[in-house]
């Protein structure tokens, strides 16, 4: 059988295949303007030094930050209408299966006296 022996591109080829790609790549580009907050991160306020010359620069609190601010913060449930992964339907819609009965003959309930207190 007659072995087929790939050619190595000389350096006119290795720069249109660049440049393709290039394009390619500006094609398909789409850029963020929108900036928002990474909800995988917590958010830390450091007081400034106490002993610190220039004055604390005043925080304009609006609206719009808090809500995000707490949004970021909530649990996914509540985030989101649907879950985003098959392990978030796990748990998704739960609610308690079975009515707890207090006279439930297997009910014991957690009970502390003077001589269980430590």
């Amino acid at each position: 059988m007659a072995e087929k022996k790939k050619e190595t591109p000389n350096m006119v080829h290795e720069n249109t295949i660049f440049i393709e790609t290039v394009k390619k790549e500006l094609r398909h580009l789409k850029l963020q303007t929108e900036v928002s907050f990474n909800p995988y991160r917590k958010v830390h306020l450091l007081p400034d030094k106490p002993m610190a010359r220039k004055q604390p620069e005043i925080l304009v609190d609006t609206t719009e930050y808090i809500e995000a601010y707490r949004r970021i913060h909530q649990e996914p449930s509540k985030k989101y209408p649907e879950p985003l992964t098959e392990s978030q339907k796990i748990g998704w819609w739960a609610s308690q299966l079975t009515p707890q009965k207090r006279s439930d003959r297997l009910y014991f309930p957690r009970v502390c006296t003077d001589v269980t207190r430590h």
